[in-house]
């Protein structure tokens, strides 16, 4: 798939766009038929696309070969109804290879990680990116985030490069987008995808829609589709209270949770996918288990949500 029907299909507001969590079963190995169960019940509830092994679906922990089964699999189960993006990073070398994977599982396009460990500067993160880029026909979103943070210069670089669509930004930085979003307007004119990747960006997605920003990752969806659906509909519809009601009465207490734990923008949302009946099996190591007390207040939490959706009804 070339770039252009890519973003289009990705540039409609039909839905969030879903970060499926990778499923591993009892004995810790990836689970392949609940993880096609996972990604199949997302497209069926109306995501805009799968993102498939990126951060929610625990990149870092998985082997080049389960990276591929798990992209293979999701590009099965999304049958073409909507678009998959395979994560891809480490260093070069590594983010070519994952690249390369997710091309021949039938990927269609890549989502492009911070280089591992290492601080960079601008002219070797756009090598880098430029590398990866080449590497396959897919069309590139490059991730803002942690040790890969980009002046509007760079950005301006990459937008001009073949096969890079796209800035996902995890920073939260918004005098940075704001002035990367009018870099780019001003000496790249075309479509270039933005994306508010922040943990849980139903919380900030205000005020990135405010600069032009209307793609966002929904963890929330991998658990309560509904939840996402109903925000990502009153955002778009401009229906306030709703979008009030669903921040004060969701969103907000579940980054309050989130934050109560390292690692629980992952560990959390695999939880809600088990609490929600899909049994996906525990996060891999380094990252942990939430609490029994967390895990308790997330039960409530998502009884909480839904609630307030009867309520609107």
């Amino acid at each position: 798939m070339t770039s252009a029907p890519l973003a289009a299909r990705l540039g409609i507001p039909s839905g969030p766009l879903f970060f499926p969590v990778t499923a591993y079963g009892p004995d810790g190995s990836v689970d392949l038929d609940t993880y096609r169960t996972h990604v199949r019940r997302g497209v069926e509830a109306g995501a805009a696309a799968v993102f498939a092994c990126c951060g929610t679906g625990e990149f870092h922990a998985l082997t080049p070969e389960e990276f591929e089964s798990c992209v293979r699999v999701a590009v099965e189960a999304a049958e073409g109804r909507v678009p998959v993006v395979a994560g891809a990073g480490y260093g070069t070398a590594l983010a070519v290879r994952y690249a390369r994977l997710a091309e021949a599982a039938g990927a269609d396009g890549l989502l492009a990680m911070p280089p591992y460990l290492v601080v960079a500067g601008q002219e070797g993160l756009l090598r880098h990116y430029r590398e990866v880029a080449a590497a396959t026909s897919l069309p590139v979103v490059v991730y803002q985030r942690d040790n890969a943070v980009f002046t509007p210069e760079t950005v301006v670089e990459l937008a001009r490069t073949d096969g890079i669509i796209g800035l996902k930004d995890g920073l939260g930085d918004l005098d940075l987008m704001q002035r990367i979003v009018s870099a780019v307007r001003s000496a790249s004119p075309g479509d270039f995808l933005y994306f508010n990747g922040l943990p849980t960006a139903e919380q900030t997605q205000l005020a990135y829609r405010a600069l032009g920003v209307t793609l966002y990752s929904s963890a929330v969806f991998c658990f309560a589709p509904e939840l996402a659906l109903a925000f990502h509909l009153a955002l778009r519809t401009g229906d306030e209270p709703m979008v009030e009601k669903l921040l004060d009465g969701f969103f907000r207490p579940f980054v309050e949770l989130r934050a109560q734990g390292r690692g629980y923008a992952v560990a959390l949302v695999k939880a809600g996918v088990r609490l929600r009946g899909l049994d996906v099996g525990e996060v891999r190591p380094p990252l942990h288990e939430p609490t029994g007390d967390h895990l308790k207040q997330l039960a409530e939490l998502i009884e909480r949500g839904y609630a307030l959706l009867e309520e609107a009804k």
